[in-house]
């Protein structure tokens, strides 16, 4: 007879299987632009229902960019970007607590062999391993958070450094969104806003390239 604390996380699975299942089969209907109107409507309430809702896409899988563009077009590029960066760090850190007590063995099953290239790179390196995955997007966003609650990494610096180094992606993305819906409404600033948004994508992508081949360096190979 399976125990209590089996028992609840074979349901947790099993709901967080179903609920990915869902998401990953309706994310196509998902309508952005209605759900902004959602959040506009709701007046004080939206920003912290847009956090919500970005964290629980997240834990379900749904692309963060889509979500992170919506952010910049609604709140701004300095409001989008707390808001994004917040959303997605709850939703990073509900998908580590899940992996590290209640559905490990789901999570390690989607993992497969990466799963001990990344427990390597905490041993190594511990939060500054994080750092570097956070800005080297050589593993899947959603995937990543889960996996990484199976390694040794404490959760506080886990999610200290995930804040930290999702930063330049999330205000260069929110950014973007930001200048397509001043573009969207032929404001004349729109130019300039897209060269900034452009600016600090090529930023973070060159970055990201800095880090690899340094990383390279290193023979810490994650792929």
């Amino acid at each position: 007879m399976k125990t209590k604390p089996q028992l609840a996380r074979i349901l947790v699975t099993l709901a967080l299987a179903l609920g990915i299942g869902l998401t990953l089969m309706y994310r196509d209907k998902i309508d952005v632009q209605q759900l902004g109107l959602w959040m506009e409507g709701a007046g004080w309430a939206g920003p912290l229902l847009f956090m919500l809702f970005y964290a629980l896409a997240t834990v379900l899988f749904f692309p963060g960019s889509v979500l992170t563009l919506a952010g910049g077009a609604l709140f701004g590029p300095l409001w989008g970007t707390l808001y994004n960066l917040s959303g997605a760090t709850l939703g990073a850190a509900l998908a580590f607590l899940l992996a590290r007590y209640l559905a490990g063995s789901w999570v390690e099953a989607k993992t497969a062999g990466r799963l001990s290239q990344l427990r390597e790179g905490i041993d190594k390196e511990g939060w500054r391993f994080v750092a570097f995955v956070r800005l080297v997007p050589l593993f899947p966003f959603n995937l990543l958070n889960y996996a990484l609650g199976l390694t040794r990494i404490p959760f506080i610096p886990y999610v200290a450094a995930s804040w930290l180094f999702m930063l330049p992606g999330a205000l260069a993305y929110t950014w973007l969104g930001y200048a397509g819906r001043e573009a969207a409404s032929g404001n004349r600033a729109a130019i300039q806003q897209g060269l900034i948004a452009l600016a600090l994508l090529a930023s973070v992508i060159y970055l990201s390239h800095w880090l690899a081949r340094r990383q390279g360096k290193k023979s810490v190979d994650i792929e």
